[in-house]
C-alpha cells in the first residue's frame, strides 16, 4: 500500500506547501492536522466513545473520541470528518450535521521518542436527539473494536483522573468541549431571556414610510411585485450567510410562540439574519442546540424498529469569514494554488463578484456544471450566481419583468427589465448602467452589490434591495456635490501619480425608504455608493443614494443622545442634522474618488479591492469618511459651502465616531471609525476632558484630517496590503478614553442603532 501523506504545517497551523509520508511526519515531529468528531446525544447527555483497535500504533485498546483521523495531504477538513465517521462507525451524515467548535493543538511523544505527535485537531460536534442503537454501528475493525455511550461529565472526570483505560487529553485545552456541552445542557432560561432583552434594547424601533400619492395606479401595482422580488432577495441572502441558515430561520419562526425565550430568539434573529450578533463582534447568541431538527433515515445500516437519526442542523461557534461563498474549510493557500492553475477568464470568474466557490468532492456534478470546471487537479470550482441561486433568481426575474411591463417611467422600465435579464445571465453590466441612469419617482436598487460578508478576500457580492420614493427637492439641493467630484479628485492630498484621471460627475438621489431586504443585518444602511464594478467606475463613475428618513431616525434616536452625554457642554450645540447629513453625502461621494484601478510597482494593472483583499472594506470605509471630512473643508474654502458649518461638521463627526464604533470592530464601518478616532485623538484634534466628555481642537483638526487622508489614499494608490494591515492593527483598538465613553453610553442605555418597520410594505405584501 502507498503510505498516506500529510500536509506539513507551521507551528501556528499554516500550510507550508510541503507534504510528507505519515511515518516521517511522526518521526520528525512535524506539525500536521487531524479531525476529531464527537457524537453527543441531547436527550441523555451522553457522548459516543470508540475503543481503539489493539493494533493501533498509539494508545491501543483505549477508549477515545467518537471518530478521529488524519487529514490527508490536500484534503479538506470537513470532508475528512465526514469520511472518518463513515469509515470508522458506518455513519453517513450531510455536512450540516457537523459543527466545528474549535482547533486543539495536541503535542506528545510516545514509544520511547519514536512517535512524535504534533497535531492540530479540528474538533467537530454532531448533535443527535436520541441514542443510535449500538447494533446500527458498522465498525472498521482495523481501527475500532467497540463503541459505548458515557455521560459527558463522567467522561470528563475520568480524563481528569488520567484513567489508564482512556486516551489522555489535556483538559486545559480540551476542557472547552465539556464547557460548551455543559452550557447547552444547563440552560438558565431566565438569564438567557434577560440577555436577549438587553441585546434587543440596543435597537430603537422606528417606523419608516413615505407618501405614495404621486405614484399612479400602475406604478403602485408594480411596487407590490417589486417588493415580492425583494422578499426573494432576502431568501438568497440568508443562504449566502451560511448554508443551514434558512433552516434555522424557518425553525425559529415555527417555534417563536412556544415560550417567551423563543419569541426573543426570533426577534433578535430577524435583526441579525444569522445566529451571530452584529453588535457583539459576531459572537453567537444562539447555539446548535437552538437549531432546526433534521431527520435522515439511511445514515446507518437498517435496524428493525428504528427509523433513523434525528440531528441538529449545525452552525459554527465562530462566524465563517467566507460566509457561504467558499467551502468553510478552504484556506487562502488552497484558493491561491487553485487560482494559479486557471486561465485568465476562469480567474476572473473565480475572483469576480458573482460566483460561489464549491468543492467537487461534495457536489453531485452533472453535465450542466461541466462548463464551470477547470482542468485543474484542485477540488475547488466556481459556479455563477445565476446557476447556484437559479430557483430564487428565476422567481425574482419573473416578478421584475412583470413590474417593468407596468411602470410608466421609461428609465425604471429599462432598469427592471435589464435586472431581470441579469439575474438569469449573470452579466450585470447593462443593469448597473440602467441603475445609474434611473430618474424615477419610484427608486429601486436590487441585486448583488456589497462585499462586506466576504471577509477572506472581499470578492463576493451579497444580494440586497432598497425600495424608496424619490425626494425631488432634497435631490436637487445636493447637485453641488456630484458636480464637483472632478475638482475634489484633482485637489486630493495625494501624489498626482495615484490620482484618477477619469472622474465623472456623480448623480445623487435622495429617497424616503419604504422597504429593504437582503444585506441589511444589524446596523441599518443610511446611504450607498454604487456600483462597485471597477470597469463601470472607470467608465461612468458611481451614483449615490441617500436614505433620508433613515438618517433622520438615526440622528434623533442615537446621535443627539450621544452628543448630550459625550460631547463637552461648550460644543454640544454644534451637533446638528445638516452637518450629519452633509458629511454622509461627502462620504458616499468620496467612495467614487481616489485610487480604484491602479498600476503596481511591477507594472501590472490591478484594483485596490483585489490588492487589499480582506482589509479593503475597512480601509475603504475609513477613506470615504475621512476624505469626506477633508472634502467638506475644501468646499468651504472654495466658497461652495457656508463657512458657518465648519465647527458643526467637525463636532458632529466626533459624535458620529461613537455611533459607528459601537457597531463593533469586526464590522467594516466600526473598524474604519476606530482608525479615524484614534488617529485624530493621537494628533490632539480630539480632546478628552476630566468629566469624560470630548471636544474638537479646531486649531489641529484640519491638519490631522489631511494627514490621515494622505496616509490612506497613498496606501490604496500603492495597493499596499501590508501597510493597510499595520495601520488597522495599530489604530483599530478600544483605547482608554474610548472605552470610558462607550461604557458611559452603555450605562445610560443609549440605543446603538434602529430597527425599522415598514407598514406600507407589510400592507402591499399581505
Amino acid at each position: 500500500m502507498v503510505e498516506e501523506h500529510f500536509d506539513v504545517l507551521t507551528n501556528s497551523g499554516e500550510k507550508t506547501g510541503v507534504s510528507k509520508p505519515r511515518s516521517k511526519v511522526h518521526r520528525d515531529g512535524d506539525y500536521h492536522r487531524a479531525v476529531n468528531v464527537w457524537i453527543f446525544v441531547e436527550s441523555t447527555q451522553e457522548l459516543v466513545l470508540q475503543r481503539r483497535s489493539d493494533d493501533k500504533d498509539s494508545w491501543p485498546g483505549r477508549w477515545d473520541i467518537s471518530s478521529a483521523g488524519h487529514i490527508s495531504a490536500g484534503d479538506p477538513s470537513l470532508i475528512s470528518a465526514q469520511r472518518e465517521l463513515e469509515e470508522e462507525l458506518g455513519i453517513k451524515l450531510p455536512k450540516d450535521a457537523f459543527e466545528k467548535l474549535f482547533v486543539f493543538l495536541q503535542e506528545c511523544v510516545l514509544n520511547d521518542g519514536k512517535f512524535i505527535n504534533n497535531q492540530f485537531n479540528d474538533v467537530y460536534l454532531v448533535t443527535v436527539l436520541h441514542p443510535i442503537p449500538l447494533e446500527a454501528f458498522t465498525l472498521q475493525k482495523e481501527e475500532v473494536s467497540a463503541v459505548k455511550y458515557i455521560p459527558y461529565e463522567e467522561y470528563r472526570n475520568l480524563l481528569a483522573k488520567k484513567d489508564p483505560g482512556y486516551v489522555p487529553y489535556d483538559l486545559n485545552g480540551y476542557g472547552k468541549l465539556f464547557h460548551i456541552i455543559r452550557q447547552r445542557c444547563q440552560v438558565n432560561t431566565e438569564a438567557r431571556s434577560l440577555s436577549l432583552q438587553k441585546q434587543l434594547q440596543r435597537y430603537s424601533p422606528v417606523t419608516l414610510e413615505a407618501n405614495l400619492t404621486e405614484l399612479c395606479e400602475a406604478d403602485q401595482k408594480a411596487l407590490g411585485l417589486i417588493m415580492k422580488a425583494a422578499k426573494v432577495i432576502d431568501d438568497i441572502f440568508y443562504e449566502q450567510l451560511w448554508h443551514s441558515n434558512p433552516a434555522l430561520r424557518d425553525w425559529l419562526k415555527e417555534h417563536a410562540d412556544a415560550s417567551e425565550l423563543d419569541k426573543l430568539k426570533w426577534k433578535y434573529f430577524l435583526i441579525n439574519k444569522s445566529p451571530w450578533s452584529s453588535l457583539d463582534e459576531n459572537e453567537p447568541y444562539l447555539s446548535t442546540a437552538d437549531s432546526a431538527v433534521k431527520f435522515i433515515p439511511e445514515a446507518t445500516k437498517r435496524i428493525d424498529g428504528w427509523k433513523g437519526i434525528e440531528y441538529r442542523a449545525a452552525f459554527p461557534v465562530t462566524k465563517p469569514p467566507g460566509a457561504n461563498f467558499y467551502p468553510p474549510d478552504m484556506d487562502k493557500m488552497e484558493f491561491t494554488s487553485w487560482l494559479s492553475s486557471l486561465t485568465e477568464e476562469q480567474k476572473r470568474a473565480a475572483t469576480g463578484f458573482f460566483s460561489v466557490i464549491k468543492r467537487r468532492s461534495e457536489a453531485n456534478l452533472d453535465a450542466s456544471l461541466s462548463d464551470h470546471l477547470s482542468d485543474s487537479n484542485s477540488d475547488l470550482y466556481s459556479i455563477p450566481y445565476s446557476e447556484i441561486y437559479r430557483p430564487f433568481l428565476t422567481k425574482a426575474s419573473e416578478l421584475l419583468q412583470k413590474a417593468g411591463d407596468l411602470v410608466t417611467s421609461q428609465s425604471l422600465k429599462k432598469l427592471l427589465h435589464s435586472k431581470a435579464e441579469a439575474f438569469l445571465s449573470n452579466d450585470y453590466y447593462e443593469s448597473d448602467i440602467a441603475w445609474m441612469d434611473l430618474d424615477s419617482k419610484l427608486d429601486i436598487t436590487i441585486g448583488p452589490y456589497e462585499t462586506y460578508e466576504d471577509e477572506i478576500f472581499g470578492y463576493k457580492a451579497s444580494f440586497e434591495a432598497f425600495i424608496g420614493i424619490k425626494d425631488d427637492k432634497a435631490t436637487a439641493d445636493l447637485k453641488l456635490f456630484g458636480d464637483n467630484l472632478k475638482l475634489l479628485e484633482d485637489n486630493l492630498p495625494l501624489d498626482s501619480v495615484y490620482k484618477s484621471k477619469d472622474v465623472s460627475a456623480a448623480p445623487i438621489r435622495v429617497i424616503q425608504l419604504i422597504y429593504n431586504s437582503g444585506d441589511v443585518n444589524g446596523p441599518q444602511t443610511v446611504a450607498f455608493n454604487l456600483p462597485n464594478d471597477e470597469k463601470i467606475v472607470k467608465e461612468r463613475g458611481t451614483s449615490m443614494v441617500m436614505l433620508k428618513n433613515v438618517q433622520e431616525a438615526k440622528f434623533e434616536h442615537i446621535l443627539k443622545p450621544i452628543a448630550e452625554i459625550i460631547i463637552s457642554k461648550e460644543q454640544r450645540g454644534f451637533v446638528d442634522f445638516e452637518s450629519f447629513f452633509t458629511h454622509t453625502i461627502c462620504h458616499e461621494c468620496c467612495h467614487g474618488i481616489g485610487p480604484h484601478s491602479i498600476t503596481l510597482p511591477d507594472g501590472r494593472t490591478s484594483s485596490v479591492r483585489k490588492e487589499l483583499q480582506d482589509v479593503y472594506s475597512a480601509v475603504e470605509e475609513a477613506k470615504a469618511d475621512i476624505v469626506g471630512l477633508w472634502a467638506l473643508m475644501f468646499l468651504i474654502t472654495k466658497g461652495l459651502l457656508s463657512k458657518s458649518m465648519e465647527e458643526s461638521m467637525y463636532v458632529s463627526f466626533l459624535a458620529g465616531c461613537f455611533r459607528s464604533i459601537r457597531f463593533g470592530l469586526t464590522e467594516a464601518h466600526g473598524k474604519g471609525q476606530a482608525l479615524q478616532f484614534n488617529w485624530l485623538y493621537e494628533k490632539g484634534a480630539f480632546v478628552f476632558h476630566e468629566d469624560s466628555t470630548f471636544s474638537v481642537d479646531f486649531t489641529k483638526i484640519e491638519d490631522a484630517v489631511e494627514s490621515l487622508s494622505r496616509e490612506i489614499l497613498t496606501i490604496q494608490g500603492r495597493g499596499d496590503k501590508n501597510a493597510a494591515t499595520l495601520l488597522l492593527n495599530k489604530y483599530c483598538t478600544i483605547t482608554g478614553p474610548l472605552k470610558t465613553a462607550l461604557e458611559k453610553l452603555e450605562s445610560v442605555k443609549v440605543p446603538v442603532d434602529i430597527t425599522p418597520t415598514f407598514p406600507l410594505a407589510d400592507a402591499l405584501l399581505n
